[in-house]
C-alpha cells in the first residue's frame, strides 16, 4: 500500500480517470495511449497500492465501485491543479504535465524547499545527479528555465513557482485519497495545516484545537503563525489548507471566507497609564499620547484610522504587530494601542494592562475562515471545521456572560 502520494504513477492516474470516462479498458487505453496490456497492469498497481478493487467488471462495461469514485474524483482534481500549473510554460507541448513524471516533481519541490540541489538530494533520498536530471527534464519538456541558479543556491523563477503550486495542489488531492481510503489501517495520523492570525490565537484556534484532539486521536496539526500576506500565498500554494482569524472585507476570486464570529476593538495601555479608570476618555484625551499601530493597509490600521478619522491624529512613532512586544511597550510606557479583548485578556486580568474605556463603535472586524475555493477538505478536516464553528458559537453565547474570557485562564 502507498502511503507516500509520490509513490502513485501520474500516468496510471489518468488511465484510472479515463477508464471511469470511458467504462471500457479498450477505449481508455487509446484515449492514454498506452497499449491495453499496460493499462491493465497500472490499474492492478493501483488497486494494491490503495488496497481496493476499483471496478467492478460488469457485461456493459467497467463500473467504478465506492472507493474506486472517491480515488477517481481526487485523482481528476490533482490532474486539473497539476495542468492548471503547468499551462502556457511550454511553447513546445500543448499538455506538457503529461510528460513530466512524479520523480521530476518531486526534484522540483525539494529544490524549492531546500534551496540547493545538495539538500534536495538529501531530502528525497536521490543522488544530486538524479536531482539535477529531474530538474533538467522538467526544463527540457518546458523548454525553459524554472530554477535560477548562483553559485550553490537555486531558486525557482515565475514558471517554476507556477508548476510548483500545481503540484503542491496535485499532492493535496493524492493525499486527501489515500487518507480517505484509510490504506494505512487507522494507524497513521492525518495533518490537519492552517494558518492563524493574531485574532484567532487566544481562544478560537486552542478552544477548537483541544476539542479536536479530545475526538479524534488520529488528528495532528501543523500551524503557521503570521500576517494575512505572509500566510495567503501558502494557503494558494497548498502548504496550508485553511487560515483561521480575521476576514478581509472584500470578496477574493479564488478564496472562500466563512464568517464565524464578531471582534470589537478596545483601547489597551500599561495599568499604569494615566487614562486607567477613565470610562469615557474623549478622542482630545486619547491623540495627546503617543500610539503603537499595525502596518499601514492591515485590518487593525484601517480601523485605527477610522477611529480617529475627522480628529487630531495622535503621534504613532511605532509600527508593530506582535502582542508580546506591544504589551512589553504599554507597561514601560505611556503608549496607547488598539487590540482585541481576547489579544490581552490574560494581561488585563493579571494587572499588567488595562482597557481605557468602552469597546469601539465601529470598530468591528470578522472573524473566520478562509479556504481555496477549489479544497475539498476530507472528514478529519471537516470536523476540525464543524469545531471552529462550535467554538465560535460557544465565545458568542459567553460574550456577555462568565465563562472562558472570565475564567482562570483569561
Amino acid at each position: 500500500m502507498a502511503a507516500d502520494p509520490f509513490d502513485i504513477n501520474l500516468r496510471h492516474l489518468r488511465a484510472l480517470i479515463a477508464i471511469e470516462e470511458h467504462g471500457s479498458i479498450t477505449a481508455a487505453a487509446d484515449a492514454v495511449s498506452l497499449s491495453q496490456p499496460a493499462l491493465t497492469q497500472g490499474l492492478a498497481k493501483l488497486e494494491r497500492q490503495f488496497g481496493y478493487t476499483f471496478f467492478e467488471r460488469r457485461s456493459g462495461g467497467m463500473v467504478a465501485t465506492a472507493m474506486g469514485r472517491i480515488v477517481v474524483a481526487r485523482a481528476q482534481a490533482a490532474i486539473e491543479h497539476l495542468s492548471a500549473g503547468a499551462k502556457g510554460l511550454s511553447a513546445a507541448f500543448l499538455h506538457p504535465d503529461r510528460l513530466m513524471t512524479m520523480t521530476q516533481l518531486r526534484a522540483l519541490l525539494a529544490v524549492a524547499e531546500a534551496g540547493s540541489f545538495a539538500g534536495a538530494a538529501n531530502v528525497t533520498g536521490l543522488s544530486q545527479t538524479a536531482v539535477h536530471r529531474a530538474v533538467g527534464d522538467l526544463e527540457q519538456i518546458i523548454g525553459a528555465t524554472i530554477v535560477e541558479r548562483r553559485g550553490r543556491v537555486v531558486w525557482l523563477n515565475a514558471a517554476g513557482k507556477r508548476l510548483a503550486r500545481g503540484t503542491r495542489l496535485a499532492l493535496a488531492e493524492i493525499s486527501a485519497a489515500i487518507v480517505e481510503l484509510a490504506i494505512d489501517g487507522g494507524g497513521g495520523s492525518e495533518q490537519i495545516s492552517f494558518g492563524a492570525l493574531p485574532l484567532s490565537r487566544p481562544l478560537l484556534v486552542p478552544a477548537a484545537m483541544a476539542q479536536m484532539v479530545r475526538a479524534e486521536p488520529r488528528a495532528a496539526f501543523k500551524i503557521l503563525e503570521g500576517s494575512w500576506r505572509e500566510l495567503v500565498e501558502p494557503l494558494r500554494d497548498g502548504v496550508i489548507d485553511m487560515i483561521v482569524g480575521a476576514l478581509r472585507p472584500y470578496e477574493i476570486a479564488d478564496l472562500y471566507q466563512l464568517p464565524l464570529v464578531e471582534d470589537r476593538l478596545i483601547v489597551v495601555a500599561g495599568s499604569q497609564h494615566p487614562l486607567v479608570g477613565q470610562e469615557n476618555p474623549s478622542m482630545e484625551q486619547l491623540a495627546s499620547y503617543p500610539w503603537v499601530v499595525s502596518p499601514p493597509s492591515t485590518p487593525s490600521r484601517e480601523q485605527w484610522e477610522r477611529v480617529f478619522k475627522g480628529a487630531s491624529m495622535p503621534a504613532t512613532p511605532i509600527e508593530c504587530s506582535s502582542v508580546m512586544i506591544i504589551g512589553r511597550l504599554l507597561w514601560e510606557t505611556n503608549f496607547l494601542t488598539l487590540l482585541s479583548p481576547d489579544q490581552v485578556a490574560l494581561q488585563i486580568r493579571s494587572g499588567l494592562l488595562a482597557q481605557i474605556g468602552q469597546p469601539l463603535e465601529g470598530t468591528k472586524r470578522t472573524v473566520g475562515i478562509t479556504t481555496r475555493r477549489s479544497w475539498r477538505p476530507t472528514a478529519t478536516q471537516r470536523r476540525f471545521l464543524d469545531m471552529l464553528r462550535e467554538a465560535a458559537t460557544q465565545m458568542r453565547s459567553e460574550e456577555n456572560q462568565p465563562g472562558l474570557r472570565d475564567s482562570g485562564w483569561l
